[in-house]
């Protein structure tokens, strides 16, 4: 990759120490990891808008959707200044060339989802609120993935994420070659990526790109784009997983010997028991479409839809 992929991220998740008690929340994924293909764009909603670190704890109450935000003990109300701030950020944020932002769970102002919205008196009276900007981000950039650490310590949300990312790094070379060949090569090789995930909707993203001469290109682009967005947030499951594996196997029904066939047989089988791992069939397919020459397959992203380094099929 000539360019890393641009993330929105909160701040404390890099190890920056801008939590209310002087602390940080590091996750080490992010850092260590998701860190070698990202470059991060930290923000703090509380540091930003002019809070001190370390201050006073905060909290949502009121009414779930649009909340007040109050410091716990002295009830200083924060709620015109955070989202006179959230705006303003969100506004300066439109030219970062965002792909996607990572939360930190549970914040008051950051948090995705399961936020605390709390009674005057103190009392719990929602669990599944919503921090002010997450809130604000999300009605700014409704398109755009968005995650909390918290979700990705799930194998497969953190996999699907991750592949987003890679897949929606990829579209915007395409937008700055700016070509129908781009286009289409770009469909081609994430056909079976998107099966994975919907196959009804693969199937309305093939006929955009059926007439893109002259000056149909730009729309037909716009309309795949939206598709696109729709696509990836349907997460991959074993049972489509299994079912791309079966499609791509048919590529070795004239050419692979009985061996090799009862091998990639016996191997998807088993992932699709739950036996293995979705990096080991995917392992087999790589070998066996170099071995029996199958270029399709070769430069098909669900073979390799992000680097091995992260070690992200293991578990899926």
């Amino acid at each position: 990759m000539e360019e890393k992929i641009r993330v929105g991220i909160s701040s404390c998740l890099l190890g920056n120490r801008v939590r209310f008690d002087g602390q940080h929340k590091q996750d080490h994924f992010l850092t260590d990891v998701l860190g070698q293909w990202c470059e991060f764009v930290p923000v703090c909603p509380e540091v930003e808008c002019g809070l001190p670190t370390p201050r006073e704890a905060m909290r949502l109450v009121g009414e779930k959707d649009r909340p007040r935000l109050l410091t716990w003990k002295t009830g200083i109300d924060h709620t015109e200044r955070m989202e006179s701030w959230c705006r303003e950020k969100c506004d300066s944020l439109a030219g970062e060339n965002l792909s996607a932002f990572i939360f930190k769970t549970k914040s008051p102002s950051s948090g995705l989802g399961r936020v605390r919205v709390y009674t005057e008196k103190g009392d719990v009276a929602y669990r599944d609120g919503q921090g002010i900007f997450a809130r604000i981000f999300t009605e700014t950039f409704p398109l755009m993935p968005v995650e909390d650490e918290g979700r990705l310590n799930d194998a497969a949300i953190r996999e699907n994420f991750v592949e987003t990312l890679f897949v929606l790094h990829r579209w915007k070379e395409v937008l700055s070659l700016g070509t129908a060949g781009a286009l289409v090569d770009f469909h081609s090789r994430h056909k079976y990526t998107f099966m994975a995930r919907n196959q009804a909707l693969l199937r309305q993203m093939g006929p955009l790109l059926s007439d893109l001469g002259g000056d149909k290109l730009e729309k037909a682009r716009d309309e795949y784009y939206l598709k696109l967005l729709e696509i990836l947030k349907i997460k991959k499951d074993r049972k489509n997983n299994y079912n791309v594996l079966m499609h791509m196997a048919g590529y070795f029904r004239e050419v692979m010997d009985d061996r090799d066939r009862r091998e990639l047989g016996r191997i998807i089988d088993d992932y699709g028991k739950g036996m293995l791992p979705l990096l080991v069939p995917l392992t087999m397919l790589r070998h066996f479409s170099g071995k029996y020459d199958r270029e399709y397959l070769l430069m098909q992203y669900f073979l390799n839809p992000h680097p091995l380094e992260m070690k992200l099929l293991y578990p899926v």
